[in-house]
């Protein structure tokens, strides 16, 4: 079947260097044979595969810019398809006129996502590694740049592919050996079936369980600073961010309303939030900072706990320890500087935590935080190796709903069902485990997926 060629600006509508439009689609070197005008005067079409050539753009008569331009005959491109791509000057005007004029020649303006919906449908990536691309495109730090990577280059999908793999065996045994009773028994298969089901479960939950810190790694750990009044949240937060986005004050109670920032420490998103100071007070206003500050730690990732090191504890640092319980956190005994007044040892005896000495004013301990943070959710090696962290929501649901139909499994051989039992719940986790990579995905999601793309890519 013949495509339609289509087209579009791949990089930012804004005044730059260089621009790129880029043309997919099967005629997409007679499109730029009718455009382009080369010294020589040879046609593109006639060139080989991955060259480069000089020359300029035509309207006509009317000529538009200077250009390079940059051609990859099918398969070997980012759709396989035959490609083009127009590298021009950066300016919005010019990019906008050679567009016109492409689909003036015989493209159309592509649609959001179209070139890797292509690349999807042409076999050369799976659904999984199409939706890492926006990942890429999106990251905001080291790591989740280095996750959508590394599932761009398949890492997940081969994973899921080998568990697929595994259940269709046992679909493919169960489904013979009921078609062919005096031939292939299935004495003894439940117990068979049963470790390999147990296996299979560990391998999906292990999926599940880096979907947590794949979605802090995309969108940051959700980070909120407690403390009671004057304690050194907002000089911390100020610190963090590297400049005064806090007002400080010796005034107890001066932040009321929530601050939020992002920052980035060793490669790791933070969104940091700096709550109202923890205290019973009868200050309406006040009082309405404190639940909100209460109830953003409930929903926290990390909850970094300042303590003023210079005063003793009272009902206000208990009331916050009590929030602490079960939490990932971190203590920080600040105002190391001053005459210390609460130690350590004390707070030792109510949390399990780790415990920081700093000084927001000196600038102290703001390393050890950092190590320690990463240390908290990553072990410092993230990355650095294959491990799969799955950053999709859509693939995380996938995954529960497949290690649930694994579970119904093991409770039908428990029960000892027939094991045409088996075989319904089996093929349930293979379809959805299809879902993820796109063997088994209807065309409205994979519609929905790629209307989320910038346009151009």
């Amino acid at each position: 079947m013949k495509s339609d060629t289509i087209a579009a600006i791949a990089t930012a509508m804004t005044a730059s260097g260089i621009g790129i439009v880029r043309i997919s689609g099967e005629e997409s070197f007679a499109v730029i044979d009718r455009i382009y005008r080369s010294p020589s005067g040879k046609k593109l079409s006639g060139e080989e595969s991955h060259t480069i050539h000089y020359g300029f753009i035509y309207d006509g008569d009317e000529p538009i810019d200077e250009v390079m331009v940059l051609l990859m005959k099918a398969p070997h491109s980012y759709t396989k398809e035959d490609s083009v791509e127009i590298d021009c000057h950066g300016g919005v005007y010019v990019m906008k006129r050679i567009l016109e004029t492409v689909v003036k020649y015989g493209a159309r303006p592509a649609e959001p996502g179209e070139f890797t919906k292509r690349a999807f449908l042409n076999g050369r990536i799976d659904l999984a590694q199409a939706e890492s691309v926006i990942d890429l495109i999106q990251a905001k730090n080291e790591f989740a740049l280095k996750a959508s990577l590394n599932q761009l280059k398949g890492a997940a999908s081969r994973e899921i592919k080998q568990i697929r793999e595994k259940i269709l065996y046992e679909i493919a045994y169960i489904e013979s050996a009921l078609d062919d009773p005096e031939h292939i028994s299935l004495d003894g298969y439940g117990e068979h079936l049963s470790g390999i089901m147990e296996e299979t479960g560990t391998e999906i939950q292990k999926l599940l369980d880096s979907a947590d810190n794949g979605r802090m790694l995309k969108e940051g750990i959700n980070t909120v600073i407690l403390g009671k009044p004057n304690a050194g949240k907002s000089s911390l937060l100020n610190l963090l961010v590297g400049e005064d986005r806090a007002i400080v004050t010796d005034i107890a109670g001066t932040t009321r309303d929530i601050l939020e920032e992002q920052i980035q420490l060793n490669g790791i998103s933070l969104n940091i939030i700096d709550t109202a100071g923890i205290r019973n007070t009868s200050d309406v206003v006040e009082q309405i900072g404190v639940e909100k500050a209460k109830e953003y730690a409930k929903n926290a990732d990390l909850i970094i706990y300042v303590i003023d090191a210079s005063t003793p504890l009272d009902e206000n640092d208990f009331a916050i320890m009590d929030l602490l319980q079960e939490k990932q956190a971190v203590v920080l005994l600040n105002k190391s500087d001053l005459e210390e007044k609460t130690t350590e040892e004390e707070v030792g005896k109510y949390l399990y935590q780790k415990i920081l000495s700093v000084s927001a004013r000196e600038n102290t301990g703001m390393e050890e935080l950092e190590n320690t943070i990463r240390e908290m959710f990553f072990q410092g090696e993230i990355l650095l190796n294959d491990e799969v962290y799955l950053t999709n929501v859509r693939h995380k649901n996938s995954l529960q709903e497949a290690l649930d139909s694994i579970h119904l499994v093991l409770q039908s051989i428990q029960n000892r069902m027939p094991e045409d039992f088996y075989s319904i719940d089996l093929m349930n986790a293979y379809e959805v485990l299809g879902a993820i990579i796109g063997e088994s995905v209807e065309d409205d999601l994979v519609n929905e997926i790629f209307q989320k793309f910038c346009m151009g890519k």
